[in-house]
């Protein structure tokens, strides 16, 4: 199938083939009728692409201080390698989209095969897309004018927060297709409605809805317009549905504003208030969020767990509803909204007429109904492929940031050999897949793992699932490469070691082990006699509390996720097995605390204290190891910089950039593969760390 992407480095937006999503628990497979353009958010997009590098700088100031403060802890070099990989994300453009179910996912009700639906989808010939993203469309209802819901939902849900009544003016600030929308919707509720926009075109269209509009570009004093409009009271409230950084929207809206009057940001506008208006007036100032409660809100998006319809009456699948009722009913008209419309061929030059200067409102993809059936998996132009003893073949399954950004550079520059890359998404495994040299691109799993071809898998998906993809793929006896942690409970660890046979290797992606200078600093300590001391401190940052690695279920917290590294290193460095393992925990209101520290035990008499702070800040060096053995002390800062105190002859050694063993990680696992050699890590060792934190856990 093919979908649209733009190129953030370039601003371009191209066609690519890419093979159907693949069908999600609570997710609905959807083939593409027509898609609409947002003439807001996606032109906006664009032109971030298009604009130089200083551009983008300015545009994001908070990025520019963190591209510093990265620079100052891990280098020059790691620092520009991650803005350049951020740029060169493809990002899948579009969310307004009316199709047709092709299938229905697990724990999906009131959807059937069939159904015509309106999404949030992308521009792409089949989507797969959250069931509470979705809202069948009423049989009266055109695909055209269904294709309006969710710009119709933006708006809607800033209605329902300025809370009109009957009788009230409101202005609306802003007529592109949302403004006028808003408008028809405020009309409604029984409001009268006044509009204002720099285009007399778009002006002349919301007259014909009855939204009494005057162009600011013809029109030197919009503000006595509104009051001459309202004997001098003011509007009873404003909905801004412009996107401009000028704050212009938000000084009219303050100054045509009745005392104690209502402001509603649901577009772009800068936010330079003037107290003294707000202050006087008691206005209220609320930014509206998309299309209603439940957006970004992972449980309900993701998982699908609904609001109580009597707690939360309008989530934003049911203003979605809402609007496809008033369209059916004939309450809300999208008569004249329709500027243009395309084939999906002709993607790219919608695009370019969308950030012409060309007037344009609603831009139109129409879709082929001759799709053939959902192909998961797309050969990718590569040549010559060759499974050889020497060179593994591997199939990578999970195309997320740390995926893309370090472990398949890490492979290729370790010398693997890409075979199929697969996630659920088709447009990373396309992408990267054709810049990485991998044969095929795929959503499904299976394809990566039973292929004949591939003789290693390397498992980077989200946690939850690195059980049961290291379980099948040493069924199919493949070597397997599994990111951190191995698994998320006991029952899943006893299965793995139930399933593992010692005919493939196993192998977790502790990477700092292999870091040269751990390397350097295991072979000074090493020869060091008595029991050491270990103090290693992790100033890991904050990550939001509902992002998914705090999910029990899904992520198993960051000690699980991410700590298992550090209890893997001081493993290797004592090369002692574990005695004891405490957690001690900050109090904190999250079921898994991301503030902790673990006190080690070993069984040669060595110590360690691992902290694992998340409440520092982010200009602070990420990670020291500090050692304290046979009067002599080492500190590794940064995986940059090794020092030694009390060590004769010991030269501090400095590294240009920060190090943590990633090539050297994946070389390793490469050469034990092509020499028939044991696991570069210890199975015992992967199975100790992982019983012990599990253990601790429980």
């Amino acid at each position: 199938m093919k979908q649209v992407i733009l190129s953030l480095r370039t601003g371009k937006c191209e066609i690519l083939e890419v093979p159907s999503p693949s069908l999600s628990t609570g997710h609905l497979l959807i083939q593409t009728y027509s898609s609409l353009l947002s003439s807001g958010t996606e032109r906006m997009l664009v032109d971030f692409g298009k604009s130089g590098f200083i551009d983008k700088a300015k545009k994001q100031p908070h990025k520019v201080k963190q591209l510093m403060d990265k620079v100052r802890t891990d280098g020059p070099k790691p620092a520009i390698e991650s803005v350049q990989s951020k740029l060169d994300d493809p990002l899948a453009l579009g969310y307004c989209n009316v199709g047709v179910v092709l299938s229905v996912g697990q724990n999906v009700l009131g959807f059937s095969v069939g159904d015509r639906v309106i999404s949030n989808g992308p521009h792409a010939e089949i989507v797969s897309v959250p069931h509470h993203l979705c809202a069948r469309i009423p049989d009266n209802v055109s695909d055209q004018s269904a294709l309006f819901t969710v710009l119709a939902s933006i708006g809607l849900q800033g209605v329902r927060l300025s809370k009109p009544t009957f009788g009230e003016t409101y202005l609306v600030s802003g007529l592109g297709l949302i403004g006028l929308l808003t408008g028809q919707i405020l009309i409604a509720h029984g409001c009268r409605v006044l509009g204002l926009d720099p285009d007399l075109s778009k002006c002349t269209i919301a007259e014909t809805f009855g939204i009494q509009s005057i162009c600011t570009s013809k029109h030197d004093d919009p503000i006595s317009w509104c009051m001459s409009q309202t004997s001098g009271i003011g509007v009873d409230g404003v909905l801004i549905t412009a996107s401009t950084t000028s704050s212009e929207p938000v000084d009219i809206a303050s100054t045509v504003c009745r005392q104690r009057g209502r402001i509603v940001l649901v577009g772009v506008s800068g936010l330079q208030l003037k107290r003294d208006l707000f202050y006087k007036k008691e206005l209220s100032f609320q930014v509206s969020c998309s299309y209603g409660p439940g957006r970004y809100d992972s449980s309900y998006e993701l998982l699908g767990n609904d609001y109580p319809i009597g707690f939360v009456r309008w989530t934003e699948q049911r203003n979605f509803s809402a609007v496809l009722e008033a369209l059916s009913r004939g309450s809300l008209s999208t008569e004249g909204l329709i500027s243009h419309h395309f084939s999906f061929q002709d993607a790219p030059n919608a695009y370019e007429l969308l950030t012409s200067s060309e007037p344009s409102l609603g831009i139109i993809l129409t879709y082929s109904l001759k799709s053939a059936s959902p192909k998961s998996t797309v050969n990718l132009p590569f040549a010559d492929f060759k499974s050889k003893p020497s060179i593994p073949a591997l199939s990578f399954i999970g195309c997320g940031n740390y995926s893309r950004r370090i472990l398949i550079p890490a492979f290729a520059s370790a010398g693997g050999s890409f075979h199929t890359l697969c996630a659920i998404s088709g447009i990373g495994p396309v992408y990267y897949g054709k810049k990485f040299g991998f044969r095929n691109a795929t959503t499904d799993p299976n394809n990566a793992i039973s292929n004949p071809s591939v003789n290693a898998v390397v498992i980077a998906t989200r946690h939850d699932s690195h059980a049961y993809y290291v379980i099948k793929a040493l069924s199919a006896r493949k070597h397997v490469f599994v990111e951190k942690p191995l698994c998320l409970s006991l029952d899943e660890l006893a299965a793995i070691e139930s399933s593992y046979t010692g005919d493939s290797l196993l192998m977790v992606g502790f990477n700092r082990r292999f870091a040269p200078l751990t390397v350097e600093l295991k072979q000074h300590i090493s020869v060091l006699t008595g029991p050491k001391a270990f103090v290693y401190t992790c100033n890991a940052g904050s990550v939001s509390p509902d992002h998914w690695v705090h999910d029990s279920k899904i992520g198993g917290g960051r000690l699980l996720g991410e700590a298992c590294h550090f209890v893997d290193l001081l493993r290797f460095l004592v090369d002692s097995p574990i005695d004891t393992l405490h957690l001690f925990k900050a109090s904190d209101s999250m079921a898994r605390s991301d503030t902790f520290s673990l006190q080690l035990r070993f069984v040669d008499g060595s110590i360690g204290t691992i902290h694992y702070f998340a409440n520092g800040h982010k200009s602070f060096p990420k990670e020291r190891i500090e050692v304290f053995a046979g009067t002599k002390v080492f500190c590794l800062s940064n995986f940059r910089k090794l020092q030694a105190w009390g060590v004769e002859g010991f030269r501090t050694r400095r590294l240009l950039s920060q190090n943590k063993g990633q090539v050297q990680c994946s070389a390793a696992f490469l050469r034990s593969i092509a020499t028939g050699s044991s696991s570069p890590i210890p199975i015992s060792q992967i199975f100790e760390v992982q019983r012990l934190l599990l253990q601790v856990l429980d």
